[in-house]
């Protein structure tokens, strides 16, 4: 099924069933009023939505009404906790080798992870807001899954079977903050502004067989300003899988119903997969020519990422932002 959440009834929002085709939603009041809320009692109110969703879908749903993606928030306009890994590790030789650094060996065994903030989560209409253009802001479309409960010390089995939802972000990156940042020995935090949500998110069992239980397979679509960026598959090079990322957060702490985890950059070896962030592009350009020469994201540009079904149809509806100045 798919699940959205609109930008109505309190910063949580209101939960919605959506149509297949993404046409069409209806809220279900009798079940469950917000995503976190059907999150913490997933067992209970997942068959109830799951006959609202067949309803909906056949057209025999009560007062349904046209999906208007411009009302709505991320699934989890706020979310208890957001851990972004970094399961490609192409993307992180590339960056390493652009600065002329070894890829350390332990990286190829364990996954990068950072702790972002997800007090407030950007809907997939959302303005990127950054103060300052010179801080090099970028896109990084990537998968993400939100999990049930996940028990300290979880196996990757168990981390499989948390997995309710699955869905895209953008998790925007000031990168010319990074270094200083990064430098200091204490992760991200100036550098990751808010992150941003596709317009809806579905059950793992919504994608067939591009869902092998730990991996999207299939392409992951970046456009800035109109113009294709990257079309990497989401489940080709990703050294480690869902399960892997969710069982490395919850070695020393308990997860709770409603974590989000990001993928991190979705990236191929292969080039003519482009690119899912300007800063890999860049990146290649630097190792082939000596300098970068895409430029950052400038106030004005408009990003969208989306990903399609082997018929062509739009899975999560699409991510589509442009950066704006933030003034107070």
């Amino acid at each position: 099924m798919k699940l959205a959440s609109l930008k109505e009834g309190g910063r949580d929002g209101t939960l919605v069933v959506v149509a297949r085709d993404l046409s069409r939603a209806a809220t279900v009041p009798g079940v469950v009023k917000t995503m976190q809320a059907l999150l913490d009692d997933w067992e209970h109110c997942r068959r109830r939505l799951e006959e609202a969703y067949a309803l909906l879908d056949a057209g025999e749903m009560p007062d349904d009404f046209p999906l208007d993606v411009d009302k709505l928030a991320a699934p989890l306009p706020r979310a208890f906790q957001w851990c972004d890994g970094s399961a490609y590790l192409h993307h992180v030789e590339l960056v390493r080798k652009a600065r002329g650094a070894e890829m350390p060996p332990d990286l190829y065994a364990d996954p990068l992870m950072y702790q972002g903030a997800s007090d407030s989560l950007l809907g997939p209409r959302d303005d990127i807001l950054v103060a300052d253009e010179s801080w090099g802001i970028d896109l990084e479309a990537e998968v993400a899954v939100v999990t049930g409960d996940v028990p300290m010390g979880a196996s990757v089995e168990e981390a499989r079977a948390a997995i309710r939802l699955v869905t895209l972000a953008n998790d925007v990156s000031l990168r010319n903050l990074v270094p200083k940042e990064l430098a200091k020995g204490f992760g991200f935090l100036q550098s990751k502004p808010a992150t941003a949500f596709a317009p809806v998110a579905v059950t793992p069992d919504e994608l067939g067989p591009a869902w092998d239980g730990g991996k999207l397979n299939l392409p992951l679509l970046s456009h800035v300003n109109g113009k294709l960026l990257g079309a990497p598959n989401a489940g080709v090079d990703m050294n480690f899988d869902f399960p892997a990322l969710i069982a490395h957060a919850a070695r020393t702490r308990e997860l709770e119903a409603g974590t989000i985890i990001g993928s991190g950059t979705v990236s191929n070896r292969d080039p003519a997969a482009g690119s899912s962030c300007l800063a890999e592009r860049r990146m290649i350009e630097t190792i082939e020519k000596g300098a970068p020469e895409t430029p950052f994201l400038k106030f004005g540009d408009r990003v969208r990422i989306e990903m399609l079904d082997a018929e062509g149809r739009s899975i999560f509806g699409a991510i589509e932002q442009q950066v704006v100045q933030y003034r107070r």
